[in-house]
């Protein structure tokens, strides 16, 4: 096992999935990288009034999320699956959460495109892991559950991909679920993976309602790849501290639901040997539905099985 470390520079950024660029790392099956991240607009700094974008963006490669990548996985072909695991995930001196104004489709009915834009100021400490805001001259802190919410590789598609919806191969999950001690499954679905990583989040609740978390620059983001055979993964899955995790991706929360139970059915099928009946009747007690996220265009549910829930 080899440990790799990525320098933050021009080189090492990219704002989209796609396997039409030479790729700024290869690694093997078994191999540890480490980095740090941009904070998702580019941005960096030790609070939001020092915040700067040291680097600059291409109009078309880079029009989305700062990822760190593209990383080529020697030996990943398609209909693997790449297992991520996450060994560190320290999250930098600042973070920001904007809300109001912008006509999206929940700031529509809730009327909050009236209001002007706000954007919290959060001071975040990552010894003790709390975050601290003000309001109105009234302090606020929270714990912090640091993770990233963009990972993912291309599509099996000729072009450059959009970092903002989530697919089968990953992308924008911003699943608050997944963080250090994870073990993220994605399909692969181009030969060498070109896996991408970025959008630090110091904390989010599902949902991620306002359309911003706490957006942070990552300090360190220490990850392990493995290439697995044998599975036949259609959609992402995960192995977290709070259970296991099926998931779904569509416009359509109904269709989101439907993809994130057949991923857990099948799960449940490989893990007690159950049908897809038994499966969903002894899941109907135990497996949670949580969505994801509603902002990302293509929305997001997960099913969880919570570990230890069944003896």
């Amino acid at each position: 096992m080899v440990v790799h470390k990525i320098e933050l520079s021009q080189e090492s950024l990219i704002g989209s999935f796609t396997k039409e660029v030479t790729p700024i790392l290869s690694v093997s099956s078994g191999d540890s990288i480490r980095f740090e991240t941009l904070d998702a607009g580019w941005g960096t700094g030790r609070s939001n009034s020092e915040r700067r974008k040291p680097f600059s963006r291409k109009e078309k490669m880079d029009g989305g999320h700062a990822l760190v990548g593209p990383i080529y996985i020697e030996g990943a072909k398609k209909g693997m699956t790449l297992e991520i695991e996450f060994n560190d995930i320290i999250p930098g001196q600042y973070g920001f959460t904007a809300a109001g104004q912008y006509p999206n489709w929940q700031n529509q009915k809730l009327h909050l495109t009236e209001y002007k834009e706000i954007s919290l100021d959060w001071k975040l400490d990552n010894k003790s892991m709390v975050g601290v805001c003000e309001i109105n001259g009234n302090s606020f802190s929270v714990s912090l559950r640091p993770f990233m919410g963009v990972i993912g590789m291309p599509p099996d598609d000729i072009g450059i991909h959009s970092t903002w919806p989530p697919r089968y191969c990953g992308g924008n999950m911003d699943c608050k679920e997944l963080v250090k001690g994870s073990k993220l499954y994605l399909p692969i679905s181009v030969e060498g993976g070109y896996l991408a990583i970025g959008d630090g989040h110091a904390l989010q609740g599902d949902g991620e309602i306002s359309c911003q978390a706490i957006e942070c620059p990552m300090e360190v983001v220490d990850i392990t790849v493995n290439l697995i055979e044998g599975i036949d993964l259609l959609t992402p899955r995960a192995n977290t501290p709070a259970g296991w995790i099926t998931f779904g991706f569509h416009e359509d929360l109904n269709e989101a639901t439907v993809q994130a139970l057949d991923g857990m059915l099948t799960l449940m099928g490989e893990l007690y040997g159950l049908n897809r009946v038994e499966a969903i009747a002894l899941g109907s007690s135990v497996v949670d539905l949580r969505i994801t996220q509603i902002v990302n265009g293509v929305k997001g549910v997960h099913a969880c099985l919570p570990h230890g829930i069944l003896k």
